[in-house]
């Protein structure tokens, strides 16, 4: 499902795997973060995703105008995850709202592992 704009033209379609490419790049910005991650449900390992397969370690569901992020991150050991995961909502949010012209309902962040 892709989410629509409506203007006094016509409408917009965004779809998932733009906003949820939008929405890893701004994450990768973030301080804190090593990567993204999918889990596989399989056998519990946590896979750290490349830059060009950001999408994967993220969840995107539209609600008309309205958007929910899920993003599966791995962050830096030594570091406060409550701040990282601030720092990310912030930015996520921002950027997909200066970007799509989406407003963001909420951003969810899991965290799948710590490394060095």
């Amino acid at each position: 499902m892709s989410a629509k704009i409506k203007t006094q033209y016509g409408e917009i379609f965004i779809s998932d795997d733009v906003i949820a490419t939008i929405a890893g790049l701004a994450t990768t910005e973030c301080y804190g973060l090593v990567g993204m991650a999918v889990k596989n449900t399989k056998d519990g390992i946590v896979e750290l995703l490349k830059r060009d397969s950001l999408s994967k370690g993220v969840k995107v569901t539209a609600e008309e105008d309205q958007i929910i992020v899920d993003l599966y991150i791995i962050v830096e050991f030594g570091t406060k995850i409550s701040t990282v995961a601030d720092n990310i909502i912030s930015k996520v949010k921002y950027t997909m709202e200066t970007m799509t012209g989406l407003k963001v309902k909420s951003v969810n962040i899991n965290v799948q592992g710590v490394r060095v």
